[in-house]
């Protein structure tokens, strides 16, 4: 069977028990399971190889106890040990030393089964088993699956969240081009989408060596502050073979006043898609200068992203429309950032991309600490010919990029890529909404003509709803 259709059946199974209700429930169940799992299998491949090693789990709680065996306790027993035994003594792990341990700790503190069926339980625990995340093609495979269980998540009526696709975020770590050593943060980082881009780009040009690979794992570092994403990160870190994700911290990154980011907080790189459309709880905004002070999340992140990056360091952050035009604290935000910043390139995503989870437009901000801004060069990202708009069956592909790709290099103006100097930013008050000088603006009209227009259609409408309305009623009287 192969990894995909393994993961319906699990979905399919799951969809039988009444206690799991709808996708994110489902997901979350899958995920704590699949850590096991995981975790397990890398367990007793580093007892092999290292003498010392010992797993964070006891062993009365590792997979290999307690799910391996397809014969294995099922049933109201089964349900008994989950629910009173395995979950309340991972719950409870020592926080302290092993980061292996914290993180088992972490992934649990929050999470539930909601499974009531000790029996279909055992069957998505057998399925599950039947996974060797040992086997490097076969947990590089599932691994492209559990990407499709994240997108999926993204249906699950999360408020303010959703899921970045996958060629906007191998984009974006291709132009930043991250190397072993270096720092990468993500400080809202979801379900890992940032990181997990980075690694790849990073082993496919850089890392030659077991010393290379040990310096990217450990300048990794990210932040997120709601459960179910934290743990699914995690477990996206255990399957791209990182032996201890502890560097995922479950917390808010707003929350922890802006003057304690000290020196040595600084890192060399940025990467991340602030939550953008929401709001801060009550009390996060005094955390930050008062000329700074908002709650609205993504701007808070700006903020807070400009002061971590180290001078050199550099940055790429998804932003809304709304941020480039917007005033107020936005006003001092960005001239903020184009003062302590090169702002060199904003690259104009068309409002499909993040289709069905949003709809506004997008941008994508890359900048340089360090320097001030003298100029900011702009690339409207275009659909490919023949397709009207991206969607969920026809996404946005990473080759997609490849004209932006070529363009960056040697930059000039185009159809698709125009500049624009400080003094011109300055003089609009730091509006960076510069629409393409190059496209002809739309000419919809005269505004009192198109209102007498849409006047007239609504009355030519209400005449044919009333002769539609005439002749049902006379169709029913016969």
């Amino acid at each position: 069977m192969s990894v995909r259709n393994l993961v319906k059946t699990i979905q399919d199974i799951m969809r039988q028990d009444t206690g799991v209700d709808g996708d994110a429930q489902r997901i979350s169940q899958l995920c704590w399971m699949f850590f096991l799992k995981i975790i397990d299998d890398q367990d007793q491949e580093l007892e092999l190889m290292r003498e010392e090693y010992h797993s964070p789990i006891p062993s009365k709680y590792q997979w290999r106890a307690w799910a391996a065996d397809p014969e294995g306790i099922t049933g109201d027993a089964l349900m008994m040990f989950v629910n009173d035994d395995l979950f309340p003594s991972l719950k409870d792990l020592s926080a302290t030393g092993d980061g292996r341990r914290r993180v088992v700790r972490s992934v649990f503190e929050d999470a539930y089964n909601y499974m009531k069926s000790g029996q279909l339980m055992r069957q998505v625990i057998n399925k599950i088993s039947a996974v060797d995340f040992n086997n490097l093609a076969e947990r590089q495979h599932f691994g492209d699956i559990y990407e499709q269980i994240l997108n999926d998540l993204q249906s699950a009526g999360n408020a303010g969240e959703y899921y970045t696709p996958r060629a906007v975020t191998a984009f974006m770590a291709d132009r930043i081009d991250p190397k072993p050593g270096e720092i990468v943060f993500d400080p809202a980082c979801g379900t890992g989408g940032f990181l997990t881009c980075s690694m790849r780009h990073m082993r496919e040009r850089y890392v030659k060596s077991s010393e290379d690979e040990q310096k990217m794992q450990q300048a990794l570092r990210a932040t997120e502050k709601k459960q179910l994403p934290h743990m699914l990160c995690v477990t996206n870190m255990l399957l791209h073979g990182i032996d201890d994700p502890s560097f995922v911290r479950h917390d808010n990154t707003l929350a922890r006043p802006y003057i304690s980011y000290t020196q040595s907080d600084r890192v060399d790189i940025v990467l991340t898609n602030p939550p953008f459309g929401g709001k801060e709880e009550d009390g996060i905004e005094t955390n930050f200068p008062k000329h700074f002070q908002t709650r609205e999340t993504a701007d808070l992140f700006l903020a807070l992203i400009v002061r971590l990056l180290k001078g050199g360091g550099r940055a790429a952050v998804v932003l809304p429309d709304g941020t480039l035009f917007g005033e107020g604290v936005k006003t001092r935000l960005k001239e903020h950032l184009l003062e302590e910043c090169n702002l060199h390139t904003i690259v104009r995503l068309p409002n499909s991309v993040f289709k069905p989870y949003a709809s506004i437009g997008t941008n994508l901000l890359f900048f340089e600490k360090g320097t001030p801004t003298k100029q900011v060069w702009y690339y409207e990202h275009r659909i490919p010919e023949g397709q009207k708009a991206y969607s969920m069956t026809k996404p946005i592909r990473f080759e997609h990029f490849a004209p932006c790709i070529s363009w960056w290099g040697d930059r000039e103006n185009s159809e698709v890529a125009w500049r624009v100097p400080i003094d011109e930013i300055k003089e609009r008050n730091y509006n960076l909404d510069f629409k393409n000088p190059h496209v002809a603006e739309q000419d919809l009209g005269i505004p009192a003509e198109l209102l007498t227009k849409l006047e007239q259609s609504e009355k030519e409408a209400d005449k044919l709803r009333d002769r539609l309305k005439c002749i049902l009623e006379e169709a029913l009287r016969r």
